[in-house]
């Protein structure tokens, strides 16, 4: 049996902040895949091993342990496998950029998909995307990140910050290419952050094997076809 197992669709989206975390780490991991997945999220709260609405959810085997919610889950293997600080300001910190995180994925899917892109919404939305770029490019360059070198928070290896920030705009902009000129444009540390986290061994063979797994999907559904067709 694996150390931990994903129950995720099989697209890359919030689920591939979990993979790249247990691919950094080295972990023991297994996909339940869809019909798991799918016969979890319809079961009862009552009969699910942690009651929630959808994945993604991870069970850690040896904890007898499953959490939903991809911050929870974050901020757990974060700190059992010491990718989170040990001082106060900066876990707290990287608790922040995971939240930016989800809120970037929840405004791309029009709030999970409840509205679907127009262009005249596209164009209206754009430069809030370029705002969050910026918000992500001036945290790092508060800790001394530049295009070349550097981390999100400091330090001298990546963290789960690092990693929060390259599966989001790098899995955003590898999908929906049209969108990468915007990120050097705006953010160009956090474009090369982004470059070398996922070019590293662990992350460079989990971004060939989701393209092979899941070609160029992102979020998936009649929602990502909205968005590619303002793109």
């Amino acid at each position: 049996m694996p150390d931990y197992t994903l129950y995720y669709w099989p697209i890359p989206f919030r689920g591939q902040f979990v993979r790249a975390v247990l691919e950094h780490a080295g972990a023991d991991w297994a996909e339940a895949g869809s019909a798991a997945t799918a016969a979890l999220r319809a079961a009862a709260p009552a009969a699910q091993p942690v009651p929630h609405m959808g994945p993604p959810v991870l069970t850690d085997h040896a904890a007898s342990l499953s959490l939903a919610q991809m911050p929870a889950i974050l901020a757990y293997l974060g700190a059992r496998h010491g990718l989170v600080p040990g001082d106060p300001a900066r876990a707290a910190l990287t608790a922040k950029i995971v939240a930016d995180a989800n809120d970037v994925l929840y405004e791309m899917t029009r709030y999970n998909g409840a509205q679907m892109w127009t262009p005249a919404d596209w164009a209206a939305f754009r430069p809030r995307l370029a705002r969050w770029m910026e918000i992500f490019e001036r945290t790092g360059a508060a800790h001394g990140l530049e295009a070349a070198d550097g981390h999100l928070l400091g330090g001298d290896a990546p963290g789960l910050a690092d990693l929060v920030a390259a599966v989001l705009w790098g899995t955003m902009t590898d999908s929906l290419p049209a969108l990468r000129p915007l990120l050097d444009a705006t953010a160009p540390a956090l474009a090369g952050l982004t470059d070398r986290v996922l070019a590293l061994p662990a992350q460079a063979a989990l971004r060939a094997r989701s393209r092979a797994d899941h070609g160029e999907a992102w979020c998936g559904g009649q929602i990502e076809a909205s968005l590619r067709a303002v793109l």
